[in-house]
């Protein structure tokens, strides 16, 4: 998984908003999905009409509206990320946010900066900053030497603690691992600071507890953010208590309430593989509370595997170089069919973590054995797909969850996946347009905090399957490489991905994704047309962002 770029939009800018009109009309730039229409009317928070302006005009006659005039940019529907982490994305922007910086001293010295005297925490540090992805418990202790430290990784997959962690949780030579977890050792068998997956557990416990306050102010920070970047609607992929972090389910419902969540948005309910179907009565309990507004529950995420990286993805055959090694199952696959299938009879949609061949294979058998449904099933980050499962997706009415912007030649997969993979499955990875080509639906996401949620970073992956040339993976040798170009989309395919698709897995589709009559004013006016031939994908920004026809963000 590549890093997280530089954030511009850290320092928000002032901008004059635009007076809240009841009818509004676009003109003059390219409708998106519409190649024939001049013309979008709103009035009343809706879409009333696409299509040439002599047609669209009077839809707003007999009262006032506002004329904007595309002057050549686009219109597109508001941008939707089927898989991301708002909350912790935006509490690490608040906290030692290490995502701004990609060296190991650059690292050091935010800690060493950071203020207090307690606990540490932040995080969003890359594995391609430390040989072997590994930093070392004693970096921390030279710059922090008294305060405990716990830092997850951008994948949040892994975290770096100091000696002062690690003896305040006991971990010693003599902790066991726990079955869904590694600690990270050296070769005496002391532990080194990585503590890797279900091993993290061990202490997050003793972390400060977030408070309400803190998750209420991180949302709204995520919201202003993501709208910001034309995004106005998420699937948050983790809502419940997981790895010790605070359920932000009723910071959603209190949001909402208040009125204070714009977005639309659709919580993932977390599925603790250490438990059975007895939770989907708790899953039903919390769909029904949050039924009525902007915030629903009509999903539930399994996290079928882990990471390359760290050997926790689920492979079919052993990582090159392990032994015998291929990865880890967190849901016995024997058990998993019948939670798939109860879920589905519940009316669930079931949000997977899939990043191995086998873990694939896996959720796409369970998916199987139900049989037909109307659940919306479907499966997140895809790192290698067997061919053989390629298909699948459309056969089974799988939609492929894609996190494009970590289908690149980034240090981090060229040196911590490739060479565990071997030379076939390496040509198996992210297999986006193969899977669009065998008909198979493609939902988008970012999956921030672990790389930036701008969308248009991820849809310059996804056409050219590059690194952005202003990321800071561009500086890697073979960034601007094409990493199995066969693999590419359509910018309107990796649009659609992203507004439409996305829009399905939400449950929002009747709603938004596209520009229709009926449909709500979720819009973004981009600052170009971005199907020009000489036009920057990964330079394309928001200039407003509507939703329910009001303007949300002003650049």
């Amino acid at each position: 998984m590549p890093v997280n770029g530089a954030d511009p939009l850290r320092t928000p800018t002032v901008a004059v908003m635009l007076p809240c009109m009841s009818a509004l009309l676009f003109i003059g730039g390219r409708i998106f999905g519409s190649p024939a229409a001049d013309a979008v009317a709103v009035r009343d928070g809706r879409i009333v009409a696409v299509g040439p302006r002599a047609t669209v005009l009077p839809e707003l006659a007999g009262g006032a509206f506002d004329v904007i005039d595309l002057d050549g940019r686009a219109l597109v529907p508001g941008l939707q990320d089927a898989h991301i982490h708002p909350v912790s994305g935006a509490l690490e922007r608040l906290r030692c946010d290490l995502t701004p910086w990609h060296t190991k001293a650059e690292y050091l010295a935010a800690v060493a900066a950071y203020p207090g005297s307690g606990w540490i925490t932040g995080g969003g540090w890359s594995m391609a900053a430390f040989p072997g992805g590994l930093p070392h418990r004693d970096d921390l202790d030279a710059v922090a030497p008294d305060r405990p430290v716990f830092l997850p990784n951008r994948d949040h997959h892994s975290a770096w603690v100091n000696s002062r962690a690690l003896a305040l949780a006991g971990i010693s030579r003599v902790t066991a691992d726990p079955p869904d977890g590694r600690i990270e050792r050296d070769a005496a068998g002391e532990p080194t600071g990585v503590l890797h997956e279900g091993a993290m557990d061990l202490v997050t416990g003793l972390l400060p507890a977030d408070t309400a306050e803190d998750y209420d102010r991180a949302l709204a920070e995520a919201q202003r953010y993501l709208f910001s970047l034309g995004v106005t609607g998420w699937q948050d992929a983790i809502v419940g208590a997981y790895a010790g972090a605070r359920d932000q389910f009723d910071t959603y419902l209190s949001a909402d309430a208040a009125g204070v969540l714009r977005a639309r948005v659709t919580g993932a309910l977390w599925w603790d593989r250490a438990g059975d179907e007895s939770q989907i009565a708790f899953f039903e309990s919390r769909r029904a509370a949050a039924a009525h507004g902007r915030f629903r529950a009509t999903a539930v995420k399994i996290m079928q595997d882990g990471v390359a990286e760290n050997f926790t993805a689920a492979m079919i055959d052993p990582y090159v170089g392990q032994g015998a090694h291929c990865g880890h199952s967190n849901v016995d696959p024997a058990h998993l069919a019948r939670y798939v299938s109860l879920l589905s009879a519940a009316g669930f949609g079931v949000h997977f973590h899939a990043i191995g061949d086998r873990a694939v294979r896996e959720c796409l058998d369970a998916v199987a054995a139900v049989g037909p449904s109307r659940a919306r099933h479907h499966l997140a980050h895809l790192q290698v797909v067997h061919p053989a499962d390629v298909p699948r997706f459309a056969a089974l009415d799988v939609t492929a969850n894609i996190q494009a912007l970590w289908a690149t030649h980034h240090e981090q997969n060229d040196t911590l996946c490739v060479p565990f993979f071997g030379p076939e499955r390496s040509g198996w990875q992210y297999p986006f347009g193969s899977i669009a080509r065998a008909g198979g639906r493609l939902a988008a996401g970012s999956d921030w905090p672990v790389t930036t949620p701008n969308p248009w970073w991820a849809i310059h992956v996804a056409v050219h399957r590059t690194e952005p040339p202003v990321s800071a993976e561009a500086d890697w040798p073979t960034s601007q490489v094409p990493m199995l170009p066969r693999e590419a989309l359509t910018l309107d395919q990796a649009l659609t991905a992203y507004t439409l698709g996305s829009a399905y897995v939400n449950g929002t589709d009747d709603l938004t994704g596209s520009i229709e009559p009926g449909k709500a004013a979720d819009l973004v006016v981009l600052d170009r047309d971005p199907f020009e031939p000489d036009a920057k994908l990964y330079d394309t920004a928001a200039d407003l962002v509507f939703i329910d026809g009001q303007v949300v963000h002003e650049r």
